[in-house]
């Protein structure tokens, strides 16, 4: 598994804000070789399982690269195989260097798509159009994420939450990144298909991608769930929903993954969090618990999410495609059970720290206060601990 000090570095040139820039890869297709996948490794792509820390970014590149001719997209829509390369290349040049929401996230949300088509049959189900609009979606979601979420854009008051009204400002940026990429006629995948398709791709993709705001959580899911009671295949309206569903489990649904490769992105994650929490807590703006390093764990953030968050969206998915519940639902269970095991051992050392404070310290006039491992305890009186016990606090 390549080591976190290696992973891509993938600094954003581009700016959506800066009128006299242009989208464009570092490098042209010439740079970008060809691997040829293995058997073993096109059979793995097809599953959640697939280890996604395994690969370089040019390996990633060609993993993206078979999945839309292995789905028939490059000949069913007769995208130039040259195009495709140019296209991916400045997809992965328009990601940033962020902790979580880099290309590598981006790979990890496309190939989670591809194994969905593959498990849930959704070739048998969708067009050609509404898979091509999955995965360009999928491929598209994050592009030139700052690495600072919408809350921190409103309450910042940045160019981008001015831009667009407050509402989903990171989303309307990622879809305007990706269409300012293709509107560039290298870069420009949907070349070959006429002006009503082209209105079906850009609007589709649109709608999937503006659905990964979290804020809408409830509401699409919401609505998802009213229509599984009588869902139709041939109704519009509910196919879209599905979709939108569809792109939000793969875009959060690391922990369907082996723990061995699901747990390193919490790490990730919460590196971002703290990032901006930091930022928020320098410029004086609000900070969500969540995000705070000095209120949060590991088990703590990712209980509650797996309890609220993802374990009903899959199980509301379940209903629809069986098959989904042994592959996808039971290690969200498992990953559920294993951090309500360490949070149990987490509350049992802070008992015990707590226990030992508390006798050793008896009849002093102190505030003991955990900072967020748990690990540690800093004592605040108005006079020095540490002068009175030169020796140090064995805790």
């Amino acid at each position: 598994m390549a080591a976190r000090s290696s992973r891509t570095n993938c600094p954003c040139k581009y700016s959506f804000l800066d009128e006299n820039k242009r989208p464009a890869p570092r490098r042209d297709v010439p740079s970008y070789p060809k691997y040829m996948l293995s058997q073993e490794t096109i059979e793995a792509l097809r599953k959640p399982t697939f280890d996604v820390w395994l690969w370089e970014p040019n390996e990633m590149l060609s993993c993206l690269e078979h999945m839309y001719h292995d789905l028939g997209l490059v000949k069913d829509f007769n995208i130039n195989p040259i195009t495709l390369k140019r296209w991916l290349l400045c997809i992965h040049d328009n990601y940033r260097n962020n902790p979580f929401h880099n290309f590598r996230h981006c790979f990890c949300v496309t190939q989670m798509m591809y194994s969905m088509i593959s498990l849930c049959s959704l070739q048998e189900k969708f067009s050609q159009i509404d898979i091509l609009i999955l995965m360009t979606a999928a491929v598209c979601h994050d592009l030139d994420h700052p690495g600072y979420n919408n809350t921190y854009q409103i309450n910042a008051r940045t160019e981008l939450a001015v831009r667009y009204n407050d509402i989903s400002p990171l989303e309307n940026h990622h879809c305007a990144v990706a269409f300012q990429i293709i509107s560039q006629p290298e870069f420009n995948i949907f070349s070959n298909v006429d002006q009503e398709q082209f209105k079906q791709i850009r609007q589709g993709i649109i709608t999937l991608i503006l659905a990964t705001d979290m804020a809408r959580h409830a509401e699409i899911l919401d609505s998802f769930k009213e229509k599984m009671e009588n869902f139709d295949y041939t109704n519009e309206e509910h196919m879209t929903c599905l979709k939108m569903v569809l792109i939000k489990c793969c875009d959060i649904s690391n922990e369907v993954r082996p723990m061995e490769v699901a747990e390193p992105w919490v790490d990730c994650l919460l590196e971002e969090y703290f990032m901006q929490s930091d930022r928020e807590k320098s410029e004086g703006l609000p900070v969500a618990p969540f995000m705070d390093r000095d209120k949060v764990t590991k088990p703590t953030a990712q209980i509650g999410f797996l309890k609220f968050v993802l374990i009903p969206m899959f199980e509301t998915v379940t209903k629809l495609f069986p098959e989904v519940e042994e592959v996808m639902l039971q290690p969200l269970w498992e990953s559920r059970d294993h951090y309500e095991g360490l949070k149990q051992i987490d509350d049992a050392m802070k008992e015990a720290l707590q226990h030992q404070c508390r006798s050793l310290f008896s009849g002093m006039e102190l505030q003991p206060r955990v900072c967020y491992q748990g690990c540690a305890w800093h004592f605040m009186r108005n006079h020095s601990v540490m002068a009175k016990h030169p020796g140090g606090l064995n805790t």
